[in-house]
């Protein structure tokens, strides 16, 4: 996938879109945009009083015709032009991924039990594939046997190889990645035409994107300030010349475009293309459009712990000894039991010994025999060369083990144990033969930064709720450190839907993130459900999002997406309606002063002559389109803020820029076109 500092503009991006600009002057394309089709038919009706002047008695006004001509005709091509930009971006993103979309040989299971190639394109649903080291997954399906390495660079961009296992939440494959190790069966989850990587390329391409709620209603307020302008314009010429002021056609025509919304018409569905593109540049995958700019009006956020807040690995996080031993001597027993223990509550104990300082000599393991942890026996550790055995498991299993050699049990193991258990922790006891030192003390991490994430959140008005199966007190300590608003204990997956559809009832729009089967229905009753791209399919099903990334935290990045797209929305309406009120004093007074000169006070900007002020007007409305391009594409800057802040900055910097910048830019256009005339 793309970076996200990937250039705005490219050669060939910038090629394609002028071609693809004038296609769209297309009038079945333009229809859907009706700010753009009033220009587009003022275009056309310009052009035939120009080829036609005998007819339409134009004979003496033919220069003045083509140039107001050339310049609605560009008004369009670069408004055509912005959008062309924004969609070019998103095809070139679906051309990386068609790379990934070959023609594979897939070894199929037979109904016999054997193993014969076929073309990828000919499996089917409810196939079965065997995929080794080194070949391509054909098809999107579950691993249903065996364990590999899956290298999924070519949907994420990640170089990393991710794990893939039957039975669980990481069972789910793509079609287009590869085995980097091992052996697996495959279970093929969709028919040719219907897999995940076809459904990116639709969506990034965007041959299915719906406009948004806010996008339609703001397309709806532009529409009805068109016909309204159309209805002044059109009843201006009777009253005109019952004041005996002859108004011309295309001057007419002049006056509806500038009046009409054309900019924030032009780039209206750039800035909704772009929006979607942006989503996608993060490697997260937008199923609509509808799904972005819903996040940007997220109220609350459902997120669950394990994996999402915290690690879900139980860390080493202090050592407790009992009785009398010093804290130093349960650390070297603790490290000595853990040299050999690959796993992550292993590695964490070792880990702690650095962070704290403590020192072992590994020459005391050296030559002993690892214990592996057994369910049977809930304990591991090491035998050593000189026969003593160091041992790490359950309080109550190493309790035992330790009287069943003679040893004395401390009495302060158990209410030192109950202390953890009860903070929400897993407390280990090491032994040492009949010799209890103290205990482990394990619990789940919350991931650095999370804190301020939340914090971050709450700044932008949004209320988090984390939902865990833990008990309410480990819920609550997790909840604490994290920093998150509000916590669901033992919660289930009917529960999560609860919370939902409560806040739903207050008028609220709310977020989660999930992987789990027991997460879809939950996904799919979110406004914006965000599901990891290494969960089930029935999750990314369920959602209107998927992280390609798998990284649940992502959440975060994908609301500010969404806000910048409402802000950049908002920004450029603001700046676009401010445009026409300084529009407004060019044209009119030109229009006007002639007949009756007392409008020349009207005249501010001090305009050469009434011609000069009407095209030096169409030239600077058609040129702050493709201006703006960038802006629209690369959104306004985002950084959190009450709404009625927001609103300020809009009116003060895009409402008084929108001011200035046409006058100044308008004046700057007259100086020339007027020596011109």
């Amino acid at each position: 996938m793309n970076n996200p500092k990937q250039r705005l503009m490219t050669k060939a991006m910038v090629g394609q879109a002028l071609k693809d600009s004038v296609v769209k002057l297309n009038p079945v394309l333009m229809l859907k945009n009706p700010v753009m089709f009033v220009v587009e038919a003022g275009t056309i009706v310009v052009l035939l009083m120009m080829l036609f002047p005998s007819y339409f008695g134009t004979e003496s006004s033919i220069g003045f015709n083509l140039t107001v001509f050339l310049i609605l005709l560009f008004t369009l091509l670069f408004a055509n032009f912005a959008e062309a930009m924004a969609e070019g971006r998103g095809k070139a993103q679906a051309d990386s991924l068609k790379q990934s979309k070959k023609e594979m040989t897939a070894n199929k299971v037979t109904e016999g039990g054997g193993v014969t190639a076929v073309p990828s394109t000919e499996l089917r649903k409810g196939d079965i594939v065997i995929v080794s080291q080194g070949e391509m997954i054909p098809g999107d399906g579950e691993v249903i046997a065996g364990l590999a390495s899956v290298d999924e660079s070519a949907i994420t961009g990640e170089s990393a190889p991710v794990i893939k296992e039957a039975g669980g939440d990481f069972s789910s494959v793509t079609g287009g990645t590869r085995v980097v190790s091992d052996t697996i069966k495959i279970r093929i989850t969709s028919d040719p035409g219907e897999s995940f990587l076809d459904r990116m390329i639709s969506l990034v391409e965007g041959a299915s994107r719906q406009k948004t709620p806010n996008e339609i209603a703001l397309n709806t307020l532009l529409t009805v300030l068109t016909l309204i302008f159309l209805i002044v314009v059109v009843t201006l010429a009777p009253i005109a010349k019952y004041l005996g002021i002859e108004l011309s056609v295309p001057v007419l025509i002049s006056l509806l475009v500038c009046l009409i919304p054309t900019t924030i018409g032009g780039l209206l569905s750039a800035i909704g293309i772009a929006g979607m593109d942006r989503v996608t540049r993060f490697n997260v995958l937008a199923m609509s459009g509808k799904a972005v700019e819903a996040a940007g009006d997220i109220n609350t956020m459902i997120l669950d712990k394990t994996g999402t807040i915290t690690f879900g690995n139980r860390m080493a996080s202090r050592f407790i000894p009992v009785g009398g031993e010093p804290l130093a001597s349960v650390a070297q027993w603790a490290a000595v039991s853990s040299l050999l223990d690959e796993t992550p509550e292993g590695r964490s104990v070792l880990e702690l010994m650095k962070r704290e300082g403590y020192a072992f000599d590994e020459e005391t393991a050296s030559g002993g025999e690892c214990i592996e942890f057994k369910a049977e026996t809930r304990m591991s550790g090491m035998d050593l060369k000189d026969g003593r055995k160091v041992r790490k498991g359950a309080v109550d299993a190493v309790k035992a083990w330790v009287q069943a050699q003679g040893g004395e049990i401390p009495a302060d193991l158990i209410p030192s144990s109950d202390a953890i258990a009860t903070e929400g922790g897993t407390p280990l006891a090491v032994a040492v033969d009949d010799r209890l030192y103290g205990l482990i003390y394990l619990k789940d991490t919350v991931k650095p930064g999370m804190k301020e994430r939340f914090e971050q959140l709450r700044r932008m008005g949004i209320k988090t709720i984390m939902c865990t199966g833990d008990n309410p007190l480990t819920a609550a300590t997790i909840a604490r450190e994290a920093g998150v608003d509000d916590f669901i204990a033992e919660s289930k997956p009917e529960d999560k839907i609860a919370v939902i559809r409560r806040e739903q009832a207050e008028g609220k729009l709310v977020a989660m993130t999930g992987d789990g089967t027991n997460d879809a229905p939950a996904l799919a009753q979110a406004d914006v459900g965000l599901a990891m791209n290494s969960g089930t399919v029935a999750a990314k099903e369920a959602a209107n999002m998927v992280d390609l990334d798998s990284d649940p935290s992502k959440i975060i990045e994908v609301v500010a997406i969404g806000k910048q797209l409402l802000m950049t929305r908002g920004a450029l309406t603001t700046f676009s309606v401010a445009n026409d009120v300084a529009k407004y004093f060019a044209i009119i007074p030109a229009m006007f002063t002639a007949a009756i000169p007392s409008m020349g006070a009207l005249n501010v900007m001090g305009l050469g002559s009434p011609m000069s002020a009407i095209l030096s007007e169409l030239i600077f409305n058609a040129i702050i389109i493709p201006v703006l391009i960038p802006l629209a594409m690369k959104g306004v800057s985002y950084k959190p803020m009450s709404s009625s802040k927001l609103l300020q900055r809009n009116v003060l910097v895009y409402g008084l820029g929108g001011v200035i910048v046409p006058f100044v830019g308008i004046k700057l256009i007259d100086m020339i076109v007027h020596l011109w005339i």
